[in-house]
């Protein structure tokens, strides 16, 4: 499979090219811990273009660039310092910006906005997020986190809570659940924040079980991961209906009392008091140890991303 862009979820869906990023992505693990990681990427250069705010893609994209070798390049707020301050569209801005880069690691608030770029663009596109629509890496690093915590990707019960219409995390991750079997998802939020049609209708095509609540307290006892997700304050058009619905689950110590003792909680963060700070330390936590692994899922991407366009052979 000829990897050029990343831009979806639904170009991951085959087991065997899942596998192979997991394992380099284990293996990345092991380097970095001896402080061996191969520098693969010398003399590219990673392009972070920015243009709304973002704390561990960038981060994580920008650290696995620089310790498999490569140089980085960045803008955090591209729409107010780049030139699309000045009118520039988005085709003219990746146009220039491909120039000077390798890749380039995009996050824009429009749908679609990286699969326009990927159609201009001299080099790689990697969606780092198009406003509510995907988010593939962050699935990708999500569905590895499971697998690792866990130790299976089959035979789960889901708990995805919060804001599951804006969440792009839930819907790249609902895509990649769809390859495994005796998968049951209880989607839990606001009534007006509930899960796009169209994600239901692909949940159903591949007769994966789900129900809808506004009910948190009531799938807390039955889940294997609870995928907790933030309000996005961004996407609403008046602070009056954000405040509405804001504060509509949160996890507390005493809910988390109920939980399965091997239950995991989940969060792409970042968090604003969708879970207590008291629960931190407890060992289901999982959220940090999440946010860690997208190094070594975004290290692993990387090295794919470019031995697909054949500029590293597989010895490397």
């Amino acid at each position: 499979m000829k990897l050029k862009h990343i831009l979806t979820t639904k170009q991951f869906l085959e087991k065997k090219l899942l596998n192979e990023i997991f394992n380099i992505a284990d293996n990345f693990e092991k380097t970095e811990k001896k402080n061996k990681t191969p520098k693969i990427l010398k003399d590219k250069i990673l392009s972070c273009l920015f243009y709304e705010p973002s704390t561990r893609t960038r981060f994580s994209f920008e650290s696995a660039m620089l310790k498999l070798g490569g140089q980085v390049i960045s803008t955090e707020n591209a729409a107010h310092f780049s030139s699309a301050a000045k009118g520039e569209t988005l085709e003219d801005s990746i146009r220039v910006v491909s120039f000077y880069c390798d890749v380039i690691v995009l996050r824009h608030p429009e749908i679609g906005a990286a699969k326009r770029a990927a159609k201009v663009s001299l080099v790689p596109i990697i969606n780092a997020g198009d406003g509510s629509g995907e988010h593939p890496t962050q699935a990708l690093l999500d569905l590895y986190t499971i697998k690792k915590e866990i130790g299976r990707t089959s035979d789960l019960k889901i708990g995805m809570v919060g804001d599951l219409l804006y969440g792009r995390t839930i819907h790249s991750l609902i895509y990649l659940l769809s390859l495994y079997q005796n998968i049951e998802i209880f989607l839990v939020s606001p009534k007006k924040l509930k899960l796009p049609e169209k994600y239901k209708l692909f949940l159903k095509k591949h007769k994966i079980k789900f129900s809808e609540s506004d009910n948190f307290e009531s799938i807390i006892s039955k889940v294997d991961v609870l995928y907790i997700t933030r309000i996005q304050k961004e996407r609403f058009q008046s602070l009056k209906a954000y405040k509405k619905v804001k504060n509509s689950f949160i996890l507390s110590k005493t809910l988390l009392n109920k939980a399965n003792k091997k239950t995991i909680i989940m969060h792409p963060l970042p968090r604003v008091n969708e879970i207590s700070q008291e629960i931190d330390p407890d060992n289901r936590a999982a959220y940090f140890r999440q946010a860690q692994n997208g190094l070594y899922i975004r290290m692993a991407l990387l090295r794919l991303l470019f031995e697909k366009n054949k500029i590293f052979s597989h010895n490397n």
